[in-house]
């Protein structure tokens, strides 16, 4: 039996990461901001909602097939942007999104990919979707809004919630950095993941792709830390919105959205679709679980806007609890970051398979046949957060 076989939840990947990742790049991926409460309860959150399951439903026929913002999806689960990505695995980027497109599930490329735009466009012909960090180089951001629509992504995906950065105590005493710094501790480190090292020299991606060589005035390693110590732009606000809007000329994604109101200024934006999210607790430590923010949120908007949600997902059944409190779609950071840090794309391959198979079985225990058709009454507590912040 292969070791894939053998790996029968997210968690299998994770405890697989710990060993083969770097222990900075792990912390980087595995780590909320100052006590680390909000990252914790995103994930155990999930666990406080009670399935209802139902017997004697003709269940033969079931599908998993959905829609998120008009584009067709396997299953309503996308790969969320994530920093950093090719630190875990050589290529990282590149892997994830030829994982997603065979998957038939979108691939979202953050701005802080080692990566780059093109790298992926290069690698994979399905469209994928960009996330984007307001900075205060608007040239910057133009040219990489432009980038962007040059290799046919298909939506944009503005990330709100990083107008400061959250202190992430891990990384200050791992003094994260990329590549690694040199030092006794990290080579010592490194002596221990060999299969890392080994898949880092056979790259030549090992810094921030869409970003040195790009923005003025960086054009190495040394002079990128003070160049993004300075650019996360704090007077971001709704108006900026529309510039980018009117820029893109295409479908926009605003994620970090964890309040009604903000929820109804996004819909006034005109944006597509929003993303209940906290940053997977890595922002505002002692805010709400998504889980638990996104009854309120889609009830304020109804229809109005798709609403997915992001933050603590491992498992099908998390999933199918975020569908049945009102999610559109969902998406996946950790549980890919995983996965991909494990086994490259065949380990991200296997996570989406899990969680398509948990999602569907689950979805038959409940006695519903189309995910389309979920809703709460497939919860026995489906009214635990209808408070705003109640966890």
């Amino acid at each position: 039996m292969s070791t894939l076989s053998k790996i029968t939840c997210v968690e299998d990947f994770r405890k697989m990461a710990v060993c083969r990742v770097p222990r900075m790049f792990y912390d980087y991926a595995d780590s909320g901001s100052w006590t680390e409460g909000t990252y914790r309860s995103n994930e155990s959150d999930f666990q406080k909602l009670k399935l209802r399951q139902r017997v004697a439903v003709n269940i033969e026929k079931r599908s998993l097939r959905s829609t998120m913002i008009g584009a067709d999806v396997t299953m309503p689960v996308a790969i969320a942007p994530t920093g950093l990505t090719g630190m875990q695995h050589a290529d990282g980027e590149i892997l994830g999104a030829r994982a997603a497109e065979k998957f038939g599930i979108p691939f979202t490329l953050s701005t802080m990919s080692i990566c780059s735009i093109e790298d992926i466009a290069a690698h994979t012909q399905a469209p994928f979707w960009f996330q984007l960090y307001v900075m205060r180089d608007r040239d910057f951001i133009e040219r990489l809004i432009d980038r962007a629509k040059a290799a046919r992504c298909s939506a944009l995906m503005i990330t709100l919630d990083l107008q400061v950065l959250g202190q992430r105590h891990k990384d200050i005493k791992n003094g994260l950095s990329t590549p690694p710094k040199p030092t006794l501790a990290n080579i010592i480190n490194l002596m221990t993941k060999p299969r890392w090292c080994l898949g880092m020299l056979g790259t030549k991606r090992r810094t921030f792709g869409n970003i040195v060589g790009h923005a003025k005035g960086v054009g190495d390693l040394s002079s990128l830390s003070s160049w993004t110590a300075e650019q996360f732009d704090p007077r971001l606000n709704w108006s900026d919105i529309e510039w980018i809007k009117k820029r893109w000329g295409g479908k926009i994604i605003l994620k970090g959205v964890m309040d009604a109101e903000d929820a109804r200024h996004a819909v006034d934006s005109g944006a597509d679709a929003l993303i209940v999210s906290n940053h997977g607790g890595r922002q505002l430590d002692g805010a709400p679980s998504s889980i638990s923010a996104l009854p309120h949120i889609a009830q304020a908007v109804g229809r109005d806007i798709e609403v997915w949600m992001d933050g603590g997902i491992r498992s099908g059944q998390d999933v199918l609890k975020a569908i049945a409190l009102g999610a559109k779609g969902t998406m996946i950071g950790r549980s890919f970051l995983y996965s991909l840090g494990a086994m490259g794309q065949a380990g991200v391959t296997r996570c989406l398979e899990l969680i398509a198979n948990e999602l569907d079985i689950t979805m038959a225990f409940c006695g519903r046949t189309d995910i389309n058709n979920v809703d709460r009454s497939i919860l026995l507590n489906a009214d635990l957060f209808d408070q705003p912040g109640r966890g």
